[in-house]
Parts: C-alpha cells; sequence; structure tokens
C-alpha cells in the first residue's frame, strides 16, 4: 500500500525525489522566459508583470509583426529589377525597411491597439494598454512620434533616390490613412471581415513591394494591380488572427469572418483565399513565360495545403499561431519568387 505520509518516505526513495528537484526550476524558468519573449514581441500568450518603459513601449508595436514589411521591401526591389549588390543601395534598402517596419508598422501596431483597449481588455488583457501598464497620453504620444519618423524617412529615401515626384512619401502617407482607417470609428474597416482583412493583407504584401520596387526602379500601374490581387492571399492569413478574437469581436458587434460565417466556414474561406491566389500568380507567371518561377511557386503551395490539413482545418482556433509558424514561411518564400519573376520579366 501506498505510504500518504511525506515524512514517511523510505530513505531510498530520496535519490528519486533529488532528481526529480532540480529539474523544476529550469521548468519555470524556462516558462517564464518564454512569456516574457512573448510579451515582448506582443505575441499571444504572453504576461503582464515588466514595468520597463521601453519594452512596453516596444510590445506595443509588436516587432513580431515587421518580418512581412521587411520582407516586402525584399521582394520589391527584387521586382524592380535595378537592385545591385552595392554598399548604397543595401544601405537604402535598410533605411526603406526601417520605413515599413518599425516605424510605420509601429504606428499601426500602436493605434489599432489604441482603439481596440476595449476589445483587449476581453481578449488579450495582457496587452499594455488594458492592464495599465502605459498610459493613454504616452501611447497618443507614441504613435506622432512613429507616424512622424515614418514619413520623414520616406521623404529622406526620395530625395536620396533622386526622385521627381516623392512617391515613398505619398505611399508612406497612404499607408497611414489606411492604417488609421482600419482601427479609428466612424469608418473602422476592420468592423467588417472583408474590407478590414484586405486592408491588413495588402499593407503587408502590396505596400512595402510597392515601396522597395519605387526606391530601386518604376511602380507601374499594372504591378500595383498585381501586387493587389496577390494580396487576397494576405487577406487569408489576416483572416487568422481574427479567431483568438470571436469571443470579444462577437461581443462588441464586429463582423469578422469567424463571427458571421463561424468557425468551420470561415477556416475554409481563409485557406482557399491563402491557396486560391497564391496559385492565380503562378499561372500570371506562366502566361508571361516565367515558367520556372511559375514551378517553383506551385511547389511551395503544396507543404502550405498540406500543413492546412494537419493544423489550421482541424481547428484553427487552438492551432491558428502554430500553422501560421509552420506554414507562412512557405508563403513568404513564395512572395519572393513573385518578385524575382516580375523583375527577371521586366514589368
Amino acid at each position: 500500500m501506498a505510504n500518504s505520509d511525506p515524512s514517511q518516505v523510505p530513505a531510498s526513495a530520496d535519490n528519486t525525489e533529488a532528481t526529480a528537484t532540480p529539474s523544476e526550476p529550469s521548468a519555470v524558468e524556462a516558462t517564464e522566459q518564454g512569456s516574457a519573449a512573448r510579451q515582448l514581441l506582443g505575441m499571444k500568450g504572453a504576461d503582464t508583470g515588466d514595468t520597463n518603459i521601453w519594452k512596453i513601449r516596444l510590445q506595443l508595436m509588436k516587432p513580431i509583426t515587421w518580418v512581412p514589411l521587411v520582407w516586402g521591401v525584399i521582394c520589391g526591389a527584387a521586382a524592380s529589377g535595378h537592385f545591385t549588390w552595392t554598399l548604397e543601395h543595401v544601405l537604402m534598402s535598410a533605411v526603406c525597411m526601417v520605413m515599413s517596419g518599425p516605424l510605420l508598422t509601429g504606428y499601426t501596431q500602436t493605434i489599432n491597439d489604441f482603439y481596440d483597449r476595449e476589445i483587449d481588455a476581453i481578449n488579450e488583457p495582457y496587452r499594455p494598454i488594458p492592464s495599465g501598464a502605459i498610459s493613454i497620453p504616452q501611447v497618443v504620444t507614441q504613435i506622432f512620434v512613429l507616424l512622424g519618423a515614418g514619413i520623414g524617412v520616406a521623404y529622406g529615401l526620395d530625395r536620396w533616390a533622386g526622385h521627381e515626384f516623392p512617391t515613398l512619401t505619398v505611399l508612406a502617407i497612404f499607408g497611414s490613412f489606411i492604417s488609421f482607417i482600419y482601427s479609428a470609428p466612424p469608418i473602422k474597416l476592420k468592423q467588417n471581415g472583408w474590407t478590414g482583412n484586405f486592408a491588413l493583407g495588402a499593407s503587408y504584401i502590396a505596400l512595402p513591394w510597392w515601396a522597395g520596387q519605387a526606391l530601386f526602379g518604376t511602380l507601374t500601374p499594372k504591378v500595383m494591380v498585381l501586387t493587389l490581387a496577390y494580396s487576397l492571399s494576405g487577406l487569408g492569413i489576416a483572416i487568422i488572427n481574427d479567431f483568438k478574437a470571436v469571443e470579444g469581436d462577437r461581443e462588441l458587434g464586429l463582423k469578422s469572418l469567424p463571427v458571421v460565417f463561424g468557425i468551420e466556414k470561415a477556416a475554409w474561406i481563409c485557406v482557399l483565399m491563402i491557396d486560391v491566389f497564391q496559385i492565380g500568380m503562378a499561372l500570371f507567371l506562366i502566361s508571361i513565360h516565367e515558367n520556372l518561377y511559375a514551378v517553383i511557386l506551385f511547389l511551395l503551395v503544396i507543404p502550405q495545403i498540406t500543413l492546412q490539413d494537419m493544423y489550421f482545418l482541424r481547428d484553427p482556433v487552438e492551432n491558428d499561431v502554430k500553422y501560421q509558424a509552420s506554414a507562412q514561411p512557405f508563403l513568404v518564400l513564395g512572395t519572393l519568387v513573385a518578385g524575382l519573376a516580375i523583375g527577371h520579366a521586366g514589368l
């Protein structure tokens, strides 16, 4: 019979207990470190507790969301057909990435948190504003500083590139305006699952692509239309973020696709948007005789479909982060393939 009194455990059992004990602090420490990292990056599953104002400001800017914008600049530079591996071009692209990522995406995420503070109090109470980690005046100051810095850097890039027309400045102002109406009433694009997610998808694919292409080459209407169509795959990616917020969106009357169509149907809409428009881009590449790039893009869609079946379609609420982490790299690589193809074709 088992002995339920710890004081009566035989001495021979002490070794087992001693062996298990040292692993417990490391497990707790690992959990705390993981939670801290999520907090700093602005990811789901973060915890509160850090009072460093600069870390809190960084959390508001959600660094994890900068990556697609930085990558989009690279794709646009590739699509220009004029990027060269010179020091000047590398520096110009790096500055453009800072503009698109930390500054303007940071502005976008901060203003979104500002207007979403009531929703976040329900869905993500660990976020800086609902948790009380930062005051409203401090948030407003951050919004204006990031916005002003982003537009200022865009103007500087126009001067550096020798543009007669300030293309990058106009793109920065336009993108900032879209970010504002995405989050702010009365328009609040995100209230509608279609318009809001398309605005988000275009901001992650088309806008940084346009910036990179305009910086090193010529941004044509044909490329703009093509990248907007390709951004519909980004709409699918944007829908994934709505699954974690279903409860709060429903309570506050926001018409996200999971709220309107239900979890299962919205998941299918999501994956179809992701796959169909990537395949559409591959077919377009065939039409302009960029067959090798088209085949590569087709091959990159296959693992995405596999991972959709393995994770996302089975439980989109539970597996949203797991799916994005495993499948999104293939979409990201596909975007670069499309950019290289367009640059090679000279569109």
